[in-house]
């Protein structure tokens, strides 16, 4: 297998191009995902998973080497154990699969088997036998790859494989802050504040096309009318934030949906909630946001995007403003169309007003439906998030991605933008 090494990266690997990358590039790319679960993991010790064990269940906290030896499972079950593999997103879920490497892996690490209220009292292996179930995968993961064609369905569960450790990365991120892991990764600083953008009226062809890999949510481009708009060029900031709970935005019901008051008076009742998660202070009063970032506290600056909001929160704060949150295809559109005139993403995901619900022509992909990331779930009950946050690997902020959470959800590097009525 080839070396683990930095140098072997290039800057290709970070394009959203990568979504069409042939086995060359696509080499390179798995390698560095791997390093980089790699270096993640060294931050979970293991003497930590008794303490963790005991912390308040939230869905955003998995077991951080349960995640590492799903990725090596995932790859394996749909690569190396897969003899239809070449069929891409026609092979059939049920095809026949050849033994692992490691003969407890499917009882392990197969979400269909142990579902995530089982996972942090299961008895795993221990890191360094996991460590060597993820470099033997990967090794024979590469093997295959260089023997397989340049086409986009023998390349499709490659790619996945790709694209669910980057995930996978930062839920890793998501994890070690929820835990107060100490993670050296830098919070993106203040951006100026700019003049909303106007966004004419158009057709657009929402969704992804045909070619490549696409996220099955995101299947397949079709044309909306979207009348003229305008949208906030950043997301809400730290200090249009705090003039809203200045304002008693957290003791007034009428910004908030019933259930979103209802979810706010169960937090409140639980944790004394009367801000974001993970803030520590906030308001005038106070001087300052303090919110803790991998387990140490920091002062957040006015221009700093807020985040780790739920999607009540964000509705209740545009509801005060006198705006709206915008639609995912008003964001999708002023990403592509207003970037040259200020629109900013990328510091943080993005709550949007839509529902998620499957477009025309959706399937569901084979690979999903072993990731805990099954859309069918969700749709009617979910919130779409758009961007990315400073948690996301670069190949992963595509302008087409698709994210989504339940309202209640801030456990992700959140925040939102808003729309004028």
């Amino acid at each position: 297998m080839p070396s683990l090494t930095p140098e072997r990266v290039t800057a290709s690997i970070d394009a959203t191009d990568m979504r069409r990358a042939g086995r060359e590039l696509l080499s390179l790319a798995l390698m560095d995902a791997r390093n980089h679960s790699l270096h993640l993991l060294s931050h979970f010790q293991p003497g930590d998973e008794a303490a963790q064990a005991g912390a308040p269940r939230r869905h955003e906290i998995e077991r951080p080497w349960w995640i590492a030896g799903h990725l090596a499972w995932l790859a394996e079950y749909w690569i190396g154990r897969n003899p239809q593999r070449y069929l891409g997103p026609a092979c059939p879920t049920d095809s026949v699969r050849l033994a692992s490497i490691e003969p407890m892996a499917d009882r392990w690490f197969n979400p269909a088997v142990v579902p995530a209220s089982a996972r942090w009292g299961m008895e795993l292996p221990g890191h360094e036998a996991i460590k060597a179930y993820l470099l033997e995968t990967l090794e024979s993961t590469l093997e295959l790859l260089d023997k397989t064609s340049d086409d986009d369905d023998a390349l499709h569960f490659f790619r996945a494989a790709l694209f669910h450790e980057d995930l996978r990365g930062e839920q890793l991120l998501m994890v070690a802050q929820a835990l107060g892991v100490p993670v050296k990764l830098d919070i993106p600083g203040g951006m100026q504040q700019r003049d909303p953008l106007l966004v004419p009226s158009a057709r657009w062809m929402l969704g992804s096309q045909p070619g490549g890999f696409v996220f099955d949510v995101e299947k397949w481009a079709h044309e909306v009318e979207v009348p003229e708009f305008e949208i906030d060029a950043q997301p809400v900031s730290w200090g249009q934030y705090v003039e809203f709970v200045d304002d008693g935005g957290y003791d007034r019901p009428e910004f908030w949906l019933p259930r979103g008051w209802e979810w706010l008076e169960r937090e409140a009742g639980a944790e004394g909630r009367r801000g974001p998660r993970h803030v520590e202070q906030i308001g005038s009063a106070s001087g300052a946001v303090m919110q803790t970032h991998f387990g140490r506290a920091a002062r957040m600056a006015a221009t700093q995007s807020a985040m780790h909001l739920s999607w009540w929160e964000a509705d209740a704060w545009a509801r005060w403003a006198g705006r709206r949150l915008p639609t995912e295809v008003e964001w999708e559109m002023a990403a592509h169309v207003a970037a040259r005139r200020g629109f900013r993403w990328g510091d943080v995901r993005e709550w949007t007003a839509s529902t998620l619900r499957p477009w025309p022509g959706f399937t569901t992909d084979a690979w999903t439906i072993h990731t805990d990331f099954e859309a069918h779930w969700y749709f009617g009950r979910a919130r779409v998030q758009r961007g990315a946050s400073f948690a996301t690997r670069a190949r992963m902020k595509h302008p087409k991605f698709r994210s989504y959470a339940l309202p209640e959800r801030d456990g992700a590097f959140v925040g939102f933008r808003t729309c004028a009525l």
